[in-house]
């Protein structure tokens, strides 16, 4: 898998978090896009075709559990992992309806989420070697 010609959207209202996750996986060779929320998401998708997504659950303007109904209307098979600072978070289950990758909780080792990104990317059907 070539990671430069990976496109990875982080979506999460916490600037420096995004920042943190932009740095560490463009260190590890992948090019990251920002969207503050689900709205600027959605027209990133649109406009970018991201081929995986780190979408945080609870921000303003549009959380991203509409932001993952609404791009399931019309990518249903991009990779969505599920950002979360709660683990027992009931939006969790909710998303787990819509087909998503996983859950990566902001507690953890920014090497969990890559562990994340590359199991979802080895079974997407577009990327695989």
């Amino acid at each position: 898998m070539d990671e430069k010609n990976i496109k990875v959207l982080i979506v999460d209202d916490e600037a420096d978090f995004r920042q943190m996750m932009k740095f560490w996986l463009e260190t590890k060779g992948y090019f990251v896009i920002e969207a503050p929320d689900g709205q600027s998401a959605l027209q990133v998708v649109k406009d970018d075709n991201p081929d995986i997504i780190f979408m945080d659950l609870r921000m303003p303007v549009m959380d991203g559990m509409e932001a993952i109904k609404k791009i399931r209307e019309f990518d249903k098979g991009v990779p969505i992992i599920v950002i979360s600072a709660y683990v027992t978070d009931p939006k969790i289950s909710e998303a787990l309806s819509y087909d998503i990758s996983g859950v990566f909780c902001k507690g953890k080792d920014f090497q969990d989420g890559l562990t994340l990104l590359e199991a979802a990317l080895r079974t997407h059907k577009k990327l695989k070697k």
